[in-house]
């Protein structure tokens, strides 16, 4: 709905590239903001995320027979992430959530609030939920505070934090930190965000979904005929990888560059970003059949590979959790 943050007033303020130009890329020390972020001293305004309210007593067996997480046993207060997919298994939305035994509250992709509202609302049939998008009430922010205690009127969601709007140039009490520290930290966990590490035809197999965001015994939803088959009896035809980026290039290469390996191309970048410790890096989208000990063009940057998802994902086969850098 596009409202541009107060805190892109604070001195040494520059805003984020599209769809993120509402909230700051950073105040003016990526790195010292990266550093700040790690030790919980500072925090991130992602308040161009959309907020998306689900009340009434059936909500959590309603959002669990629709998406891919097992969401009827959710206790309050517990984080988690869920999908709604497409009858062909390919992923339409990826919300981050909490329940706080009245409501379900998500945050989703900037501008992907009115279509998740509008899907939900179709969906409701006659069962006891009402859905709301209160984007204009809650900005989302984001910490790795341990100590952190929410105001009242805040909902925790994890690390994140929705704010009400108007309390959102505090910031919790914490530093500023922009949203290009925030990306190279989730970038180093190899966390894919929706919109870049996912295209149109993004099965969660492919990112790394299944587990955080998908549960594998959970009954069926929409899109669960091609989630258990890849798992079972199959491979999903790309997988996400972390690519260390050669230093010496002054110029990431930015979303949707092509991903090549001896000129021919394999996958297209995601996400980059500029690490305090590793320098840049990224992730990309690949052919699953890519070996894992080729180094890749990315953007015409040289790339070395880092494994997330691998070769031979589905057909039971899991991440292995090692593989998942932690950033507290």
């Amino acid at each position: 709905m596009g409202m541009r943050s107060p805190l892109l007033d604070t001195p040494g303020a520059v805003a984020a590239g599209a769809p993120d130009g509402d909230v700051a890329a950073h105040y003016g020390d990526p790195f010292a903001e990266q550093r700040a972020l790690l030790a919980g001293e500072a925090a991130v305004d992602r308040s161009n995320r959309e907020v998306v309210r689900v009340a009434g007593p059936d909500r959590l067996k309603w959002l669990n027979d629709l998406s891919s997480q097992k969401l009827d046993t959710l206790k309050p207060g517990e984080a988690t992430q869920t999908l709604l997919l497409d009858a062909q298994g390919r992923v339409e939305h990826h919300l981050t959530l909490v329940d706080d035994g009245e409501s379900v509250w998500a945050h989703v992709e900037p501008g992907a609030g009115a279509a998740l509202v509008a899907w939900l609302d179709k969906m409701r049939f006659m069962l006891r939920v009402e859905v709301s998008e209160v984007t204009a009430d809650f900005a989302v922010v984001s910490h790795l505070s341990k100590d952190l205690q929410p105001p009242a009127g805040a909902i925790a969601v994890g690390d994140d934090v929705l704010l009400p709007r108007d309390r959102l140039s505090g910031l919790l009490g914490l530093a500023p930190a922009g949203l290009w520290a925030y990306e190279a930290l989730r970038i180093d966990d190899h966390r894919p965000r929706f919109g870049f590490e996912t295209d149109h035809k993004t099965i969660p197999h492919e990112v790394g979904w299944i587990g955080s965001a998908l549960h594998l015994s959970k009954g069926c939803y929409r899109g669960q005929e091609t989630v258990a088959r890849v798992h079972n009896l199959g491979h999903p035809p790309r997988r996400l990888v972390f690519l260390h980026l050669d230093g010496s290039v002054n110029e990431l290469p930015p979303h949707g560059a092509p991903v090549t390996l001896a000129g021919d191309q394999v996958g297209f970048v995601g996400s980059s970003a500029r690490h305090h410790e590793l320098g840049p890096i990224a992730l990309a989208v690949v052919k699953r059949a890519v070996p894992v000990d080729e180094s890749l063009l990315a953007g015409g940057v040289a790339a070395t590979q880092e494994v997330i998802v691998p070769p031979d994902a589905g057909r039971n086969v899991s991440i292995d959790p090692s593989l998942r850098r932690k950033i507290r």
